[in-house]
């Protein structure tokens, strides 16, 4: 069975599809690619397993012609000079206005290729394929797109949506289980900023998350891309509530660029993040004791770390510092008031500070 999802943004809307085998599936394709000249963006993991499949199924569909660029793995390659790359190969292919980029990968794929889509002759079409769960739950869906800087993750980038996002669950059985817990972070993430029920389906489900049921991992990836459309069709680029879905990144992405991006896994930080956050919410008074100490236990169940790494409480908030989010200088956290409800707002450095020493975080 496929589920199809639509994100409205007016003009910019396009289709979210959800199933197994969809990489086989021409009919979703050739709307988008047909007599275009089309490039796929990979890397050395995901192309091996599934590039010839996915050309194969671009010239089935119609495609003048299909190539390719294989970039190298990790997010420490999301860089300038990685992203040049795809460039080399778009240029080197005389690629036009009317070229179609195909993200065929995880998270970082879909940001880079985004972004060379969002930029090349300043701006060309493309399409998601996230193989990932976190890229189909979380990063495939809203346009986000961009690179790290050595002082902040996707502080270079743009807003720019895809023509379609193809989620073939399939792709997720050849998934590493630590990749598959970084999925479950962002899920878990939407659950607890704005459905409890859906927290409380994915805490139940989490034996079967893990064993990859599919028909448990396809509800999921459906329920998530639910939240977050919704979301993203209100404010797409950030302005007020999408910075929500954000819950647990600010220390989370202190936690990547102060450990070394690709030390710790985007969803591992997440993860860990929102453990933070629910501790400083429930010093706030903005969380129960019973409220944080379930967000931490499905997080652990979800085989992801509860426990910051000793970075030191002021090179967290010097990284902090660099948060999007922030404004005329202070940072603003993403805070639960309740499991379910979410807002962005300031928080006392004191309060903070506390809670990094207390969980662990000094050095």
């Amino acid at each position: 069975m496929m589920h199809t999802l639509e994100v409205d943004l007016g003009d910019r809307s396009y289709p979210i599809y959800i199933g197994a085998g969809l990489l086989e599936q021409q009919g979703l394709f050739a709307p988008h690619v047909a007599g275009r000249t089309v490039m796929v963006c990979t890397n050395t993991t995901v192309g091996p397993l599934y590039l010839e499949r996915i050309l194969g199924t671009l010239q089935l569909a119609g495609a003048k012609a299909a190539h390719s660029v294989v970039l190298p793995d990790g997010e420490t390659y999301k860089d300038w000079p990685t992203l040049q790359r795809i460039f080399d190969a778009l240029l080197t292919q005389h690629c036009d206005r009317k070229t179609v980029i195909v993200a065929l990968g995880g998270g970082v794929i879909g940001d880079m290729a985004g972004f060379a889509a969002a930029t090349y002759m300043r701006g060309v079409p493309f399409i998601q394929v996230p193989t990932t769960l976190l890229s189909q739950v979380d990063s495939s869906v809203g346009g986000k797109t961009g690179i790290n800087h050595p002082a902040g993750k996707n502080m270079i980038g743009a807003f720019y949506q895809p023509q379609a996002v193809v989620a073939d669950i399939a792709t997720l059985n050849t998934l590493p289980d630590r990749e598959l817990s970084c999925g479950l972070a962002e899920i878990i993430k939407h659950g607890a900023i704005a459905d409890t029920d859906y927290l409380l389906q994915v805490e139940q489900w989490m034996p079967r998350l893990l064993a990859r049921d599919a028909e448990a991992l396809a509800l999921v990836v459906k329920r998530s891309c639910e939240i977050k459309a919704d979301v993203v069709s209100k404010d797409e680029r950030e302005g007020g509530l999408r910075a929500i879905l954000n819950f647990g990144h600010t220390f989370g992405h202190a936690i990547e660029a102060g450990m070394g991006y690709g030390q710790w896994l985007h969803g591992e930080a997440v993860g860990c993040g929102m453990v933070i956050a629910a501790q400083l919410c429930l010093r706030m008074g903005r969380l129960s004791a019973d409220e944080a100490a379930r967000l931490k236990k499905i997080v652990i169940e979800a085989k992801l770390p509860a426990i910051p790494p000793a970075l030191g409480v002021d090179r967290f908030l010097e990284l902090m510092a660099h948060d999007k989010k922030n404004d005329a200088g202070a940072i603003k956290y993403v805070l639960l008031s309740g499991l379910g409800k979410a807002s962005t707002s300031p928080a006392d450095e004191a309060l903070v500070r506390q809670t990094l020493t207390d969980l662990g975080a000094g050095a």
